[in-house]
């Protein structure tokens, strides 16, 4: 039943969202800051509640006439101050309601997130009290009638027995002891409000409480539009001899009241409290999910994290201290997209604009949404802080100048880029650093070169970096490199970077690399020659054409003077070359097909996310131990994307 409920909620709530989305934009909808806009109004209310407070008279006799005096006074300030402060009170508790039935609908209140879940329903109960309170104090009609109501429902409890009404029968019962108590009723519940509200978001990665600018521009921009058109107005004052004839009651807050004596308080303490109960028993009611923590893989890294059991890729991520990227966290605006290349996952709710049929048959999921199922591998472009040793802290900054620019192949251009005299970047062979562009966005290149050797005697001029950058169509950098970019530029960038590096075992090593995979096995194999490993190591290397191979020459050389290397070339798009008398095809196949068992091998794969994903469950499925398979997955950088 549960279940069936959060599944009609939920399709309401997409197509709410897929209509606001339309209408404002995916980083302006309302729907998807929810939590951050209830703290807004929460400071809107305090701040024009400090206001009213300071000409606020704490007395029977005075409260009506200090409330009459700000509404009048202060050419129609006071009375804009007044009714901002009732309008922010009735949005924040229709913001705080729609945010808990949206957590309900898509099922985010189990596993760990039950403590928001259960804060938030106490939020929720807290902000309703704070509100009524409120009504209570201008001691007109209308306050007459929600504290007499309030008093009675209170009655209902067992132990009162009637008292507490007894109170209010004539007005020399009410005094200004009464008054001051309500006014700290009013003043504590808020404080209380504050606390509980920065113990809600503790367990929620990154949690967001402060509203896009233009969203609070414009909720303060209606709010004060709200108040000049149509302002609050006091009652009669309170009149204890009659009771009130006719009210305008605020169905926001004072939503339940006319039931106190349409049912009966006691009938009305009984619904309230199987209701507040079942919202506070909810994360642990059917249906519920049980499951095990997860292993993350994210490449270019690789960066491993643990995901809880109902988690999305998203929140274990922030949680572990990686710079995820990340915008409405609720599938709508695709800025947290990620392809998934070996595991399976729920991929959750999203909007279809966000996540096309085409992006999922590619494998590729929103990580806000997706929840894992097992054990994933999946590649996100810019993720630039490992886990583990040093995590959370920013990668080190650097500058650079162009040295050389040397065009190896059509599109691919070897550059070597140095640091000022004195500065060496310590890195591993197989580590990559972050071009930062103009505008903060990164682009990721592995070391082609080996690290400087530690037995040299040091040397007074910066370290060069050996990159290989191949030109993508409508690539900014790449572009930038081909057809801009001269010797002597500056570049900057971060780093270094990433764990795929030479693992220390005894096995024998098989290197799959595709297109400019190779430049980080390259790192790795001038590095192993260097040290003396005599492990056996075979590379197979796998291009489109003939065309795209390079420093063959290099490759040959190595096999020459190493015999535990040897090198295999791979052409998949070599169809109408009918002078290439090498091996064709997939380069995964072709390592496969030399080597059918993979038991007791050590398999690195680095190329394209595609190559990586085809890849690494055939080396799997051939025997080979997840614990000796590493792979350096990439994506290119398209066009949309700078």
């Amino acid at each position: 039943m549960i279940g069936l409920v959060q599944r009609g909620l939920r399709a309401v709530f997409m197509r709410a969202e897929a209509l606001f989305n339309r209408a404002f934009g995916d980083r302006l909808n309302p729907l998807y800051h929810l939590g951050a806009i209830s703290y807004y109004l929460f400071w809107v209310v305090g701040a024009t509640g400090v206001v009213l407070y300071i000409f606020f008279d704490t007395s029977v006799a005075g409260a009506w006439r200090s409330v009459q005096a700000v509404s009048e006074g202060g050419f129609g300030l006071g009375s804009v101050v007044r009714t901002m402060h009732r309008h922010a009170t009735d949005a924040m508790m229709l913001t705080m309601g729609i945010h808990l039935v949206r957590h309900f609908a898509f099922d985010r209140l189990r596993g760990f997130r039950w403590f928001s879940w259960v804060t938030g329903v106490v939020l929720l109960w807290l902000a309703y009290i704070a509100g009524v309170n409120g009504y209570m104090l201008p001691w007109d009609r209308l306050a007459q009638f929600v504290t007499q109501a309030s008093f009675e429902w209170l009655d209902g409890l067992p132990g009162f027995g009637g008292r507490l009404i007894r109170n209010f029968i004539a007005p020399e019962h009410v005094n200004d002891r009464l008054f001051s108590l309500l006014v700290f009723i009013h003043i504590g519940v808020p404080l209380a409000m504050l606390l509980l509200l920065w113990v809600h978001v503790q367990r929620v990665p990154k949690a967001s409480t402060q509203s896009p600018r233009p969203i609070a521009l414009a909720l303060t921009a209606a709010l004060v539009l709200l108040a000049i058109v149509a302002p609050v107005a006091s009652h009669a004052p309170a009149d204890l001899r009659t009771a009130p004839a006719q009210l305008a009651l605020d169905w926001f807050v004072l939503t339940v009241y006319p039931l106190i004596y349409a049912w009966s308080p006691r009938t009305l303490w009984l619904v309230v409290g199987a209701a507040t109960l079942l919202l506070l028993l909810l994360p642990w009611l059917p249906p519920r999910r049980a499951g095990q923590p997860l292993q993350l893989t994210l490449h270019p890294g690789p960066v491993r994290v643990s995901a809880r059991a109902g988690e999305t890729l998203l929140e274990a991520g922030l949680r572990a201290g990686v710079p995820l990227p990340y915008d409405c966290r609720s599938g709508g605006c695709g800025l947290c997209l990620c392809t998934v290349h070996h595991g399976h996952f729920d991929a959750g709710p999203f909007q279809e604009a966000a996540l096309t049929t085409a992006m999922r048959a590619r494998g590729q999921a929103l990580m806000c949404c997706a929840v894992p199922l097992e054990d994933l591998e999946l590649e996100v472009e810019g993720v630039a802080t490992l886990v583990g040793e040093g995590a959370g802290a920013a990668p080190r900054r650097w500058h650079a100048t162009v040295r050389t620019m040397e065009r190896l192949a059509p599109e691919l251009m070897r550059m070597h880029i140095q640091l000022p005299d004195g500065e060496h970047i310590p890195f591993v062979a197989g580590q990559y650093i972050n071009i930062i562009l103009d505008d903060g966005a990164r682009r990721a290149f592995s070391f082609a070169n080996p690290p400087p050797d530690a037995a040299a005697p040091p040397s007074t001029a910066g370290d060069v970096i050996e990159l290989h950058v191949r030109r993508i169509p409508g690539g900014r950098f790449t572009t930038e490199v081909f057809e801009r970019m001269q010797v002597g530029d500056r570049i900057d960038f971060e780093g270094p970077l990433g764990r795929f590096a030479l693992n220390d075992s005894a096995r024998p090593i098989l290197f799959v690399a595709g297109a400019t995979g190779f430049a980080p096995v390259k790192s790795i194999l001038e590095d192993a020659f260097r040290r003396g490993i005599t492990r056996p190591m075979q590379l197979y290397w796998g291009v489109r054409t003939a065309a795209d191979l390079y420093l063959q020459d290099e490759v040959a050389r190595w096999q020459r003077e190493h015999a535990n290397f040897s090198y295999v070339p791979v052409l998949s798009h070599a169809a109408d070359d009918t002078t290439w008398r090498g091996r064709r095809g997939f380069v995964h196949q072709a390592m496969l097909a030399d080597h059918p068992d993979l038991a007791g091998h050590e398999v690195y794969a680095c190329g394209s996310v595609q190559m990586v994903r085809a890849a690494v469950p055939d080396f799997l499925a051939h025997g080979l131990d997840e614990g000796f398979c590493f792979s350096d997955a990439f994506t290119p950088s398209k066009a949309i994307a700078g």
